[in-house]
């Protein structure tokens, strides 16, 4: 802010505009916003921080290459959609309690997982070509499986921030989404079953040079390369008893699968030295790398004895160092870092009044 200069007698006398007061006033009421926020085992990782969604299920934020914009999915029915949508935010200054971010992705269909590309246009999936309506959530099952949907009519496209569409990346027959891409801005990995299977990919940002990367019978998704390009992370559910096999066949064939036993993978970007990087049982997922590209961030409910709460942990790519990062009695999920380190967003059903909302939290990193 501008100073203001007080004549006072014969003396100038510099003052603030933000008084020690103010300052002081400021720092209490984020203080009183942390502790609000946050448990004080969590504070041990993150600080300062901001709510920005107020409501719906939004989730699945991700950042501009220069970090000042998010782009992420919602179904917020106040702001005029049926099912995900894609929204942006200039996340420093928008106030998203009281208006509606900018919609960017077409409002037809259903869609997910935008990410940016270094020129601001960004990459996302979508079923609008299918059907302009939202596609039908399957219902409860009779024999109890928590599943989610794989629709078939999706595909990649790229758009800019006027919500304008680019360029159709794929267009194979059955599910292509999931699409990540490279901090070198070359390369995007996604996920398709146009082996009959739910494999990793990776494309040039133009769509073209498809290389599968995974061949071995499981879903594989939700891939992130990390910091220099060179790896991949990713969650995998692969069945390995006659039983689970057929299971997963099974629901397959009906265009679900079955999230609840997910463990999380690192291979090379080309698919080579794949390992296993976690065994701790139920579903271990959203995982993406630390800025030092040393340590995986993730999602798990592997210590719930009812399906919940998920919590974020973190792991050295080794396996070692499992450290849990937040104490939340219900749900946070994808986190993400800022690209310069400094900034962790993530969804939570934290402070939501009681309500299924999920929203999402920015917090400065002080974790290391």
């Amino acid at each position: 802010m501008k100073n203001k200069y007080c004549l006072l007698l014969t003396l100038f006398v510099v003052f603030s505009c933000n008084s020690p007061k103010q300052k002081t006033t400021e720092v209490e009421s984020q203080e009183n916003l942390d502790s609000l926020l946050l448990k004080p085992e969590e504070m041990k990782f993150l600080k300062n921080i901001k709510q920005l969604t107020f409501g719906g299920n939004n989730a699945e934020a991700y950042w501009s290459f220069d970090d000042n914009y998010l782009v992420f999915q919602s179904d917020y029915a106040e702001w005029g959609v049926s099912c995900d949508q894609m929204f942006i935010t200039d996340w420093r200054n928008d106030d998203l309690k009281n208006n509606k971010p900018e919609i960017v992705s077409t409002g037809m269909g259903r869609t997910t997982c935008a990410y940016f590309l270094p020129d601001n246009t960004f990459v996302y999936g979508s079923t609008h070509l299918g059907d302009e309506n939202c596609p039908p959530v399957p219902g409860p099952r009779e024999d109890g499986k928590y599943i989610w949907p794989i629709y078939p009519d999706y595909d990649i496209f790229t758009a800019n921030m006027d919500g304008e569409i680019i360029a159709q990346l794929t267009d194979n027959p059955g599910y292509d989404a999931e699409a990540t891409v490279s901090p070198k801005g070359d390369r995007i990995v996604f996920t398709s079953m146009r082996t009959g299977d739910l494999e990793l990919f990776t494309m040039n940002i133009d769509g073209s040079d498809v290389k599968q990367i995974t061949n071995e019978l499981g879903y594989d998704g939700g891939a992130f390369f990390s910091p220099d390009g060179e790896k991949l992370i990713f969650r995998s559910s692969r069945p390995k008893t006659e039983e689970d096999i057929k299971i997963y066949q099974d629901l397959l064939k009906e265009g679900l699968v079955m999230p609840t036993n997910m463990e999380l993978y690192i291979c090379n970007a080309d698919g080579s030295d794949l390992k296993k990087l976690t065994d701790l049982g139920q579903a271990n997922w959203a995982p993406f790398f630390h800025p030092s590209g040393e340590k995986i961030i993730f999602a798990s409910n592997h210590t719930a004895t009812r399906g919940f709460p998920f919590n974020l942990y973190m792991i050295n790519i080794d396996g070692t160092g499992l450290t849990r990062i937040t104490q939340d009695d219900t749900f946070d999920a994808f986190p993400v870092f800022s690209n310069d380190g400094k900034y962790l967003v993530f969804s939570s059903n934290r402070n939501n009044g009681g309500t299924r909302d999920t929203n999402l939290f920015v917090a400065e990193w002080i974790g290391g």
